[in-house]
């Protein structure tokens, strides 16, 4: 499983001249919104031709002269004269693009709602994305600016929470103290819809860092047994914030420790999978404490697949000849085939060609395992010893069909 990749942000160098592209883009679909309906041809043009034709609707083809010109070519004589008098429509600047640039000139935090709320409405991919990075930029770095828009996020329906959202987690002052704290506060608050808990959730997975007082109320968030999608949504904000902090300061003990509580007492058995599993995308070295939390998962969890996450974590331990005997006896009692191939293949990850005599009495214990032993063999014969290129040399890296059970 690759580990989940963060959007990437737009730096604040880049936003002016995307902006200005966006505006670009968009400008026949949202001018006509921001202009009160102004038509695209002048009055005197439409005067010119006997009748007076509305703008295009945002998103819809403006019709140029060649299919105008077709079209009255098929009435026979006289289609010229009717070409002739059909002009192109032209995009009128005085029209349009100086109604966005006073937009985007002119908006502030206070009247941006307002200013904003016909251009939301009309569900366009590219002025949303304007409009998102537009209020990133009003938002700043200002506490007060960050928490009213949360507020509005609170208010706003679905689609307008998504840009409210955005908006917030791309901006400098989500990672201010006071306003993290909000933001862990909304995420769990119980009175919230469940898609708005697990937006709030997903914004704090921007954090560099939790606080352990952070850190407690969402794994108990996560632990509760009704707290469902949002609950999975917090650990991963957990996992997430873990993976940032431990490549920044080396740290992984608090998070850690967070996540192996979460694994052993969430009732929920995708909670759980996902706090035990989530660990191996850091690649920790496991201490003492966290390999026998982790062997006291693998003898009772009742998920297989939390099982295999387990094994997956403890490949990484310290104390490689503990772990290497603690596999060994596992295989023997564990009855799925798809665990016992995690012990088999981890085993040679925790300790190396030194994994082979277990590896053997594994093979001999479970026969369907035979020619993945001799595999092994032959690789290491060779003077392969790196387990990542011992596992890409494998001639079936899913001899027992486990791979299906995870899509």
């Amino acid at each position: 499983m690759p580990p989940d990749a963060l959007p990437p942000s737009t730096s604040p160098t880049q936003r002016p001249s995307r902006r200005r592209f966006i505006l670009g883009a968009t400008v026949l679909g949202a001018a006509v919104l921001l202009a009160g309906g102004a038509r695209i041809l002048s009055p005197d043009e439409a005067e010119g031709r006997g009748e007076t034709h509305p703008a295009a609707a945002p998103g819809s083809p403006n019709p140029g002269p060649s299919r105008q010109g077709a079209a009255a070519g098929l009435t026979g004589p006289g289609g010229a004269e009717q070409e002739a008098v059909a002009a192109p429509r032209r995009f009128e600047a005085t029209t349009c693009w100086p109604e966005l640039e006073r937009f985007d000139g002119h908006v502030t935090i206070e009247n941006f709602r307002e200013w904003a709320e016909p251009l939301l409405a009309a569900r366009e991919p590219l002025v949303r994305d304007y409009l998102k990075e537009r209020l990133t930029e009003l938002i700043g770095n200002d506490a007060g600016r960050a928490l009213q828009v949360m507020d509005w996020a609170r208010e706003a329906g679905p689609k307008d929470f998504k840009v409210y959202l955005s908006a917030l987690r791309d901006s400098e002052a989500l990672q201010l103290p006071q306003v993290a704290a909000r933001l862990t506060d909304m995420a769990l608050d119980g009175s919230l819809a469940p898609n708005q808990r697990a937006g709030f959730l997903s914004a704090l997975d921007t954090q560099k860092r939790l606080e352990p007082a952070a850190l407690t109320r969402l794994a108990d968030f996560a632990k509760d047994p009704v707290s469902g999608e949002a609950g999975w949504a917090a650990t991963r904000t957990i996992a997430r914030v873990m993976k940032r902090d431990f490549h920044q300061s080396g740290s992984l003990t608090p998070y850690m420790d967070t996540l192996l509580t979460i694994g052993a007492e969430s009732p929920d058995e995708q909670i759980r999978y996902l706090a035990l599993s989530m660990p191996m995308h850091a690649a920790p070295v496991l201490d003492a404490e966290a390999t026998e939390r982790y062997t006291r998962i693998l003898a009772t969890e009742g998920s297989e697949d939390g099982r295999e996450a387990a094994v997956h974590n403890l490949s990484l331990s310290q104390d490689k000849a503990q772990v290497l005997e603690l596999f060994g006896r596992s295989f023997v009692t564990e009855q799925d085939v798809c665990v016992r191939w995690a012990l088999f293949r981890f085993a040679a990850r925790a300790a190396g060609r030194d994994a082979l005599p277990v590896m053997a009495n594994m093979a001999m214990t479970d026969p369907r395992f035979q020619p993945d032993y001799q595999a092994f063999e032959r690789l290491y014969a060779s003077g392969t010893l790196d387990f990542v290129r011992l596992w890409n040399s494998l001639p079936d890296q899913d001899p027992h069909h486990c791979l299906d059970r995870h899509d």
